[in-house]
């Protein structure tokens, strides 16, 4: 399985067999270039301008912005429901985290997630090779709550995401903050990762991916 990154919580996930998944896809006055990309699947974590320009997307996707689970073109999808805040939504409105298992492999995007999960939601998102996560705080989990979530879920690969770079203007933090939390912390020079299953035992590992 193949991730790139696009930018802020805009991911592609491809399969082997070449099925594409987009999440939270964003305009253009987020910053970032506009994905031009196809996709198959597109997931939407909550209704912001910077995480559902679904038109924005090539091809005729299949959207999902929902809870609960379903199976699109091999791939099973569950929608976890969760909050955009601490205040239980009272701030910035619902958020929905994601699992999707392809090629063998679980993957976590957990959207805008604005708290800690509880005893429920971390059943209901079972183990977790990959994950991406908000670092960025303001709007969504910081750096410390970054690490507390890993510490809850255990990923073999954590990939953050939502955080400032020179492309964005957000009143949130760069990235620094959660590297220098984290410590041994990977930075490709590179949009774009590769995940095989058969290498993903006893990994731990934090990778920080370039957009461009």
């Amino acid at each position: 399985m193949k991730i790139r990154w696009f930018g802020h919580s805009c991911f592609l996930l491809e399969s082997k067999d070449g099925t594409k998944i987009v999440t939270d896809p964003f305009d253009g006055s987020v910053g970032y270039k506009i994905p031009m990309v196809e996709a198959d699947i597109v997931t939407v974590s909550h209704d912001h301008y910077d995480h559902n320009y679904v038109e924005g997307i090539q091809g005729d996707p299949e959207v999902v912005k929902s809870t609960g689970e379903c199976a699109i073109s091999g791939i099973s999808i569950k929608g976890i429901p969760a909050f955009h805040d601490e205040a239980k939504g009272a701030k910035r409105g619902p958020n929905i985290i994601y699992t999707f298992e392809i090629d063998g492999i679980r993957v976590c995007h957990v959207g805008d997630l604005g708290h800690l999960l509880s005893k429920t939601q971390i059943e209901e998102i079972g183990d977790v090779d990959v994950i991406m996560i908000p670092v960025g705080g303001t709007f969504t989990l910081d750096a410390d709550g970054a690490a507390a979530l890993i510490e809850q879920l255990s990923p073999k690969i954590t990939i953050p995401m939502h955080f400032r770079t020179p492309a964005v203007s957000m009143p949130i933090d760069p990235v620094d903050k959660f590297v220098e939390k984290m410590g041994d912390v990977e930075h490709l020079d590179s949009n774009t990762i590769e995940i095989n299953p058969e290498t993903l035992d006893n990994q731990n590992r934090i990778v920080v991916l370039n957009y461009e």
